[in-house]
């Protein structure tokens, strides 16, 4: 017996077959790109993407011949929503949450009283969001919209061509603005303000929930025992830090792709005003009865990844040459300390509490001896003041966070891990197994499938700390006199950037 993990996202999908007792089976992965039609707009061809999709759930199914899957549950990214007939067929692409389209209902969702709005949706008002794109479509492609039966996110849209309900789960729902946090419910007062009829959007039901049955002709097709069970699945933040063993207050999931997001869980919603302030969100887990925030910046990998391919481009053909990994080898460059470089880590669009669009990174402390491990280190250290600010935010709106589980590619990184925990002042605890958007999805399978009686007894079986990082004390207090200096850097990068608020 075993389960199949899904985790869809912008540009590739994953899929991870796992035993019950936790060995991984077989896993697949492909790409794709984001379709830009014009200046501003970005969209992913939602066919195509499907097609994508099948592949992986058809290669990973075919390494588990001996140990056939029982339930299926998927792992996607926000916002996204893709319109569906009645006889589950893709009527069109979806728009991502970067595209810019839907600007005038954001406008209008923002004439509202911020805190009220909080109260009833846990969002402050972002172009993000995935429901305003829907009322572009009402708006500007009236006869896609009226031949649209559901609008579905991608974890419903999976569970929906593979057979089950139109149905979505809680932290999805939450990504549309259309949502009401504490009902837990299609919000009536945001739906009629906006005119978005709720018949368009999907049920909802509770992450983890069984939601239907792998249908006959798709099992076929995707070399699946017909009947296997879907599980309703959520957001990839929410599954990720399921599949970290991320379960309770105190605790918070770190993933460190492309993009880092520290997400904190918690069991009680925090007052609004605090949460405001600081621009974060409040949304359900994919466990019942706890709530999670996103506290994110565009700059994680891609600033490790950008160093590579502007400084080290030699180093990297060297390395691809010998079949070695050219990331261990300028790791290896950086000094043992601290470095005399403070950095702004503002080279791509930020999260929370900025949300900056226009962004300009800001490097200081810079002369003719430093080296290139220095320099990278000091990217990477700049990386994390960004993370340890945010933990002062949290903790302000009365979220605080003892440990953190990491997870993705550069969880894998000793040498980063150790930066993080020094700098952040809390241990770092990595799993295993750090691909943990599938995990989570894998996991959420086996709950909502009845292999496990609960996420407890599935995190046991399945998630295992394989070591533990603590912040060297010598070292955390020399960070610490270093980010007290790190919070004047935004301020003066506005000023020279001519981007300074009046």
């Amino acid at each position: 017996m075993s389960l199949l993990g899904i985790d869809i996202g912008t540009t590739g999908c994953k899929a991870m077959a796992l035993s019950v007792h936790g060995s991984i089976l077989g896993t697949a992965h492909r790409e794709y790109d984001v379709v830009r039609p014009q200046p501003g707009r970005a969209e992913l061809d939602s066919q195509l993407v499907w097609e994508k999709i099948q592949e992986v759930i058809r290669d990973a199914a075919a390494q588990t011949a001996h140990d056939p899957i029982e339930a299926i549950c998927v792992s996607s990214m926000g916002e996204a929503m893709t319109p569906v007939s009645r006889d589950r067929k893709i009527l069109g692409n979806c728009l991502l949450g970067f595209d810019i389209r839907g600007a005038e209902t954001t406008a209008r969702l923002a004439e509202l009283d911020p805190v009220l709005f909080f109260e009833r949706s846990g969002n402050v008002v972002s172009t993000i969001y995935g429901g305003q794109k829907l009322i572009w479509l009402r708006d500007h492609r009236p006869e896609l919209f009226e031949q649209t039966y559901k609008f579905l996110g991608w974890a419903d849209l999976v569970a929906y061509l593979l057979g089950g309900d139109p149905v979505t789960d809680y932290s999805l729902a939450n990504r549309s603005l259309f949502f009401d946090l504490r009902r837990q419910d299609w919000s009536p007062e945001t739906l009629a303000y906006v005119g978005m009829p709720i018949e368009k959007l999907p049920g909802l039901v509770q992450a983890g929930t069984p939601v239907g049955a792998v249908s006959r002709p798709i099992a076929e097709q995707l070399g699946l025992r017909p009947g296997i069970k879907i599980v309703m699945g959520a957001h990839d933040q929410c599954v990720n830090a399921v599949g970290a063993g991320v379960l309770r207050p105190g605790t918070a999931a770190y993933g460190l792709g492309t993009y880092f997001c520290i997400t904190p869980v918690y069991d009680s919603i925090p007052r609004a005003d605090m949460m405001i302030r600081s621009k974060l969100n409040v949304e359900h887990h994919a466990l019942p009865g706890l709530y999670v925030s996103f506290y994110y910046n565009l700059t994680g990998g891609a600033l490790l990844k950008w160093f590579r391919d502007t400084f080290s481009s030699a180093e990297r053909a060297a390395a691809q040459a010998k079949g070695i990994d050219v990331y261990d080898q300028l790791l290896a460059e950086m000094p043992s300390e601290p470095t005399e470089l403070l950095v702004l880590p503002h080279f791509a669009p930020t999260g929370p509490p900025y949300y900056d669009d226009n962004p300009n990174g800001l490097i200081t402390g810079l002369t003719l001896e430093t080296t290139r491990g220095e320099f990278l280190k000091g990217l990477l250290e700049g990386a994390i003041y960004y993370f340890r600010a945010g933990l002062v935010r949290l903790a302000e709106a009365g979220i605080v966070i003892q440990e953190c589980r990491v997870s993705g590619g550069a969880a894998r990184s000793d040498a980063w891990l150790q930066i993080m925990a020094d700098i952040l002042g809390r241990p770092l605890s990595r799993p295993t197994i750090t691909e943990a958007g599938s995990l989570g999805a894998a996991i959420l399978a086996g709950v909502g499938g009845g292999v496990y009686g609960s996420a407890e007894q599935a995190v046991s079986a399945l998630v295992k700390v394989e070591k533990v990082i603590e912040p060297e004390p010598r070292r955390q207090g020399l960070y610490d006199e270093r980010f007290a200096r790190y919070g004047l850097l935004y301020p003066f990068a506005r000023q020279l950037s001519g981007n300074a608020k009046s």
